[in-house]
């Protein structure tokens, strides 16, 4: 189920404060976060934010396709190694 239009998107404030000031000052920062529930807004776009997956923090660069989505979407936090059992050691031979 989404969030409520009348609260708007989810952001971590913390994280929209290291944007404004960024955009403030002009630089060009990589932000990281460890808040993969944000959603991504317009005032985040041109920036790359290092979105942390549990064990390194994954570059994401932001553009305008990308508004609307949440960070998590773009830094996977499992691997996939392969399936165990007898069919995949009959598949291996």
């Amino acid at each position: 189920m989404p969030r409520s239009l009348k609260k708007g998107p989810y952001v971590h404030p913390k994280l929209l404060k290291k944007i404004q000031k960024a955009k403030a000052e002009g630089k060009n920062v990589i932000e990281k976060t460890w808040s993969r529930s944000s959603t991504i807004v317009p005032e985040m776009i041109g920036f790359k934010i290092g979105v942390h997956n549990g064990k390194n923090f994954l570059e994401v660069m932001i553009t305008e396709d990308l508004v609307g989505y949440k960070l998590g979407e773009f830094a996977p936090s499992t691997s996939f190694k392969k399936h165990g059992g007898q069919q995949a050691k009959k598949a291996t031979k």
